[in-house]
């Protein structure tokens, strides 16, 4: 009896050592969905789907690109990654309606197999540089010629027309999905993923290393990659108008908790915002000139608070402020820089409020106190009795004793100039400061 149930334990055994041979050599296909630009943040995000994929043995990773383009170094990033995969990697840009422009194409005809959905556009890779002067004609030729040896290095490895590659940098040309097909920057139009799954099985891939890989993906599960939290966090920071507006609230924030210190919250909300915000604008290329601007539009505000500028000095620090927020993010791509119309709903309303807050805190500094014993310094009264040096003056319905370095005369009306305790010191109030010196003589005589 206990022979025939070990061997059936065994025999279960078996089948599920084999179940999981099988499973484990029919890999899933992994999916990460990239619809953002291209930056230190999205890089860190397809490099990890790429490690997850050697990792977990899948069959190929496929990349569903949507992006406007981004960062040199981060697409450069993900090339480097791409060609050293030891997965096949297929970038895929979709649905209807998406694109793969600038570094985008890049990393397109960088893939072991690139697709397009019907609908869909990529190019327009010619790079960007962000100022002028006197150098910058030799500045752009020098990176165009970099880039465009860059992308035929790449088409010429993936066996793509370098030729119609390079036009894309050197003549900024774009191609729908047919055109990229036709002028074979592309392998295939696929209408969604499972169609892309049909068409790549059986196709024979040609490694950057020029092995070479036959994919089998007819009956492969898609598995979806999600980002860790950490990482959705970076690519919401790596926006730059969160960042901006992060650092607009935070700044507002930490100055009204100094205005206001104790009140903690205001503090907290300041300081975790605006170290958001520049952990955001770190993962981006930042104009130091723009930066300046900003600091001077600041200084601006508060000049124009305190010495009263009839508006000149604030309208100049909104004009610096305006400009230095649009040229602050030193990036190629004109959807990853500050939008004007966001520039001017933040810029304004942060003007305004600051200047209001910086007024209120230099009017709250210079109202007298009006409680306490503080509170009565400057206030005047009438002596009730001769003061010489000490006596008894009438202030705020209440009988003080008082003492001053001048004879006052019981009736004369009184100044207090300081508090001692239960004393006041006192003197003659302006009105009657004139005719003090007869009054004294007067009472000397008695």
């Amino acid at each position: 009896m206990n022979t025939q149930r070990h061997k059936i334990i065994s025999a279960a055994a078996l089948w599920l050592l084999i179940f999981a041979a099988n499973t484990r050599a029919s890999a899933d296909v992994l999916q990460l969905k990239l619809e953002d630009q291209i930056t230190p943040a999205s890089a860190e995000v397809i490099v990890s789907a790429i490690t997850r994929a050697e990792r977990d043995g899948s069959a190929a990773l496929i990349i569903t690109l949507n992006t406007p383009g981004g960062l040199d170094t981060s697409m450069r990033e993900i090339i480097s990654r791409i060609i050293t995969s030891r997965v096949p990697i297929i970038v895929y840009v979709a649905p209807s309606g998406a694109r793969a422009a600038s570094a985008g194409f890049v990393i397109l005809i960088s893939a072991d197999v690139a697709a397009m959905a019907p609908g869909t556009e990529t190019g327009a890779a010619h790079p960007v540089l962000i100022g002028g002067g006197e150098m910058s004609k030799t500045m752009t030729e020098k990176v165009v010629n970099d880039a465009a040896a860059y992308v035929r290095s790449l088409a010429v490895a993936r066996n793509r027309d370098p030729q119609a590659a390079e036009s894309s940098i050197r003549e900024s040309r774009s191609f729908t999905n047919r055109e990229a097909l036709d002028n074979r920057l592309i392998d295939i139009i696929a209408r969604d993923e499972w169609d892309l799954l049909a068409q790549l099985n059986g196709r024979t891939v040609t490694r950057f290393d020029g092995s070479q890989k036959v994919l089998q993906t007819a009956n492969e599960k898609l598995t979806i990659f999600s980002p860790t939290f950490r990482q959705r966090l970076l690519m919401w920071l790596a926006d730059p108008r969160i960042a901006f507006v992060l650092f607009a609230i935070g700044a507002l924030c930490v100055y009204f908790e100094f205005q206001h210190p104790g009140l903690i919250a205001p503090g907290v909300v300041g300081a975790v915002s605006i170290v958001l915000a520049l952990y955001g604008f770190h993962m981006l290329p930042i104009n130091v000139t723009g930066v300046l601007l900003i600091v001077v539009a600041l200084a601006l505000f508060v000049l124009e608070a305190k010495v009263g500028g009839f508006g000149a000095l604030g309208l100049g620090g909104i004009v610096a402020a305006v400009i230095g927020s649009l040229i602050l993010i030193d990036a190629p791509n004109p959807e990853m820089r500050l939008p004007p119309g966001l520039v001017l709903a933040v810029v304004i309303p942060f003007a305004l409020i600051l200047i209001v807050m910086v007024r209120l805190a230099l009017r709250a500094r210079e109202t007298r106190v009006s409680t306490g014993l503080a509170g009565m310094i400057g206030l005047k009264g009438r002596a009730e009795t001769m003061i010489a040096p000490e006596g008894r003056v009438f202030v705020r319905g209440e009988l003080w004793r008082a003492r001053s370095q001048t004879k006052i005369a019981a009736g004369e009306n009184v100044r207090v100039v300081g508090v001692d305790g239960l004393t006041l010191d006192v003197d003659l109030a302006e009105r009657d400061a004139a005719v003090a010196p007869k009054q004294a003589s007067a009472i000397d005589e008695r």
